[in-house]
């Protein structure tokens, strides 16, 4: 992978995990690294699954794709977040 890879699957990265948290409901306690990350994971992912099912890749926006990669992102933060609280619940007891 070039360097032009990379920058791209950090930026789209970015944007599927931002989009993904903006989806969920609520507070999530993760910072934006851990966003890009589940964001780049999901994006990655979601287009494995895509092309699982048949989804054809198209020149332009391949919008089911794009709805796989959202919906793995939400999934992906909702997860992360479940486990920053479970972790910092943790912590905050032990500091009584």
């Amino acid at each position: 992978m070039n360097i032009t890879g990379i920058i791209t699957a950090i930026v789209i990265g970015a944007i599927i995990g931002a989009l993904g948290r903006l989806l969920l409901p609520g507070r999530q306690p993760i910072g934006v690294l851990m966003t890009v990350i589940v964001g780049i994971v999901a994006a990655l992912i979601g287009t494995a699954v895509a092309q699982q099912v048949g989804v054809a890749t198209t020149n332009g926006i391949d919008w089911i794709e794009l709805v796989f990669q959202i919906g793995l992102a939400v999934i992906g933060v909702a997860i992360v977040a479940a486990f920053r609280r479970r972790h910092d619940r943790g912590h905050r007891r032990y500091e009584r």
